[in-house]
């Protein structure tokens, strides 16, 4: 199956204003944030879909049990209707496709990236009540329940399954050969949800350098919210140059150039002589 097309470029920029917006808002809303980062990549997506998927989350989170206790039960209780009844889970296939890292196909499909399927977890549990909030392990996102002293992990990627300490410690293991670190449990914040959700997205994309449009959405996004990283304009620099924007990418190179020069004057000048070579590709 071909990945999804973007939108047209004024509902792309209608996306990233509101996209933008919300992530500067006081009190993000992970939901919406994953559903405009859909709309960017999917022009299918229009309101009406968006509408829909918020449906859904809310219809899920009727579904639940009125307060089923403390956080085992919960998190029970959500294996139980996500897992079993409606079939959330992942394999290691949907690692391979860009739509396992959107949120309306992830609904449609069932199937999705670990932090993905951790949003629809999220989310759902959110609408009904429960203490959840997302846990970013290394190389592997679950979800949380309840406070620190009575916190109960689970793996949405496998069906929501209750973990033990030994699950989440072999876990951390495989991804980093380190030890679990009990800092590695806390909350991630909607923001780091959404940065994480992108870095997978530029991860796909270039894996796939065909797919370079999506390397730069994914890029552009990341330039929207609050908080990044200054090297994330270097990186689209070079996306632009390599889509043949050679004076856009050009004067991209030169901007981050100037933000480097008050660190690594050396640095600065290769990127420098980098959008020189740019513009002469114009010749």
């Amino acid at each position: 199956m071909l990945p999804p097309c973007p939108p047209p470029p004024e509902r792309s920029a209608e996306l990233r204003r509101r996209f933008a917006d919300e992530a500067r808002g006081e009190r993000p809303d992970l939901s919406a944030l994953c559903l405009l980062l859909g709309a960017e990549a999917d022009g299918s997506l229009d309101e009406a879909g968006i509408d829909a998927a918020q449906i859904e989350l809310d219809e899920l989170a009727g579904r639940l049990p009125y307060r089923p206790g403390g956080p085992r039960a919960w998190a029970t209780a959500l294996h139980e209707l996500l897992g079993a009844r409606h079939g959330f889970h992942g394999s290691a296939a949907d690692y391979r496709r860009l739509e396992s890292s959107l949120l309306h196909e992830v609904l449609r499909r069932r199937r999705g990236l670990p932090i993905l399927l951790s949003v629809v977890w999220m989310e759902v549990a959110r609408r009904a009540g429960a203490p959840v909030y997302g846990v970013a392990l290394p190389g592997h996102f679950v979800v949380g329940l309840g406070t620190a002293g009575e916190q109960v992990l689970a793996d949405p990627f496998d069906g929501g399954r209750v973990l033990t300490g030994s699950d989440a410690e072999l876990l951390v293991a495989g991804a980093t050969g380190a030890p679990l670190d009990p800092d590695m449990l806390v909350p991630a914040e909607p923001l780091e949800v959404v940065i994480r959700i992108l870095n997978n997205v530029r991860a796909w994309a270039s894996a796939r350098p065909e797919r370079s449009d999506v390397a730069l959405w994914a890029v552009e996004l990341s330039l929207l919210l609050p908080s990044h990283p200054a090297r994330l304009r270097y990186e689209r620099a070079q996306l632009l140059v390599q889509r043949g924007e050679y004076l856009a990418g050009a004067a991209e190179l030169d901007a981050y150039a100037d933000v480097m020069a008050e660190v690594d004057e050396p640095t600065a000048r290769r990127i420098r002589g980098q959008a020189h070579t740019a513009r002469a590709m114009l010749n």
